[in-house]
């Protein structure tokens, strides 16, 4: 995952959503890189949804029948790296139940207290916050919580955290001479009974397969291709050209 991060970066595939305050002038004094979706720039991030050690996990948190929301990867910069403020994915995202889905969020390099790791609030997931519109991103919204309840998540590389819909959550800066990057899955359950989403996302398209229950076809009706229990080649086949990189 590091290695297609950096390749993200050196190609150009990540863009600065921080802003000078103002909501659409990009920052030049900090950057915060996002690259979403990422399955169509790499077949490892394509791959991992289908994982059996995911499809166990979230099959655990959420139930099923289950499908991936979305994926995306939030790079931090050594030095000059930009938090992402408070919010719920649920702001976003509206459905009726947020426990109906989960965020996984994958520390791809030792997330720390120093460069800014995840934050949660645990216990409120089903307060819908106010959300205004985040001034220092060029999309993203913002919450306001009582931050004495934060927890913050220190993870090695390759550590996984998961949260509900409706739980708060933040990054900070990254002011260390290392970048930090996070790489964020969204699934949710198939069944959801939430007409608004449904209009948006009901059916299965690239970027959203089916993981779990009837309709899973291991990638094959969204991609033309099997994918399930390719992510261990498609690490090996990054491993073994990284020389080379």
């Amino acid at each position: 995952m590091q290695l297609e991060i950096e390749r993200f970066k050196r190609t150009g595939l990540v863009r600065n959503v921080s802003t000078a305050g103002d909501g659409k002038t990009t920052s030049t004094a900090v950057r915060n890189l996002q690259l979403c979706p990422m399955y169509d720039k790499s077949d490892l991030f394509k791959a991992l949804p289908f994982d059996e050690r995911v499809v166990s996990a979230i099959t655990a948190l959420i139930g099923e029948p289950a499908r991936l929301h979305l994926d995306q990867v939030f790079l931090k910069p050594a030095k000059d790296g930009a938090g992402t403020n408070w919010h719920q994915d649920n702001a976003y995202f509206k459905l009726q139940n947020p426990m109906q889905g989960t965020a996984m969020w994958i520390a791809v390099h030792d997330a720390t207290l120093a460069n800014g790791t995840m934050e949660v609030i645990p216990d409120i997931f089903n307060e819908k916050l106010e959300h205004q519109r985040d001034p220092n991103s060029d999309h993203h919204i913002r919450c306001f919580p009582d931050e004495k309840k934060a927890v913050p998540v220190e993870l090695k590389a390759g550590g996984v955290l998961f949260f509900c819909y409706g739980t708060p959550h933040c990054t900070r800066g990254n002011s260390t001479d290392k970048d930090r990057a996070g790489a964020a899955f969204h699934f949710l359950r198939t069944d959801t009974n939430n007409g608004e989403f449904l209009e948006k996302w009901g059916q299965a398209k690239p970027g959203n397969p089916h993981v779990t229950g009837p309709l899973a076809s291991g990638g094959v009706q969204e991609y033309g291709k099997r994918m399930k229990g390719k992510f261990d080649r498609e690490v090996k086949e990054i491993l073994e050209v990284a020389p080379a990189t």
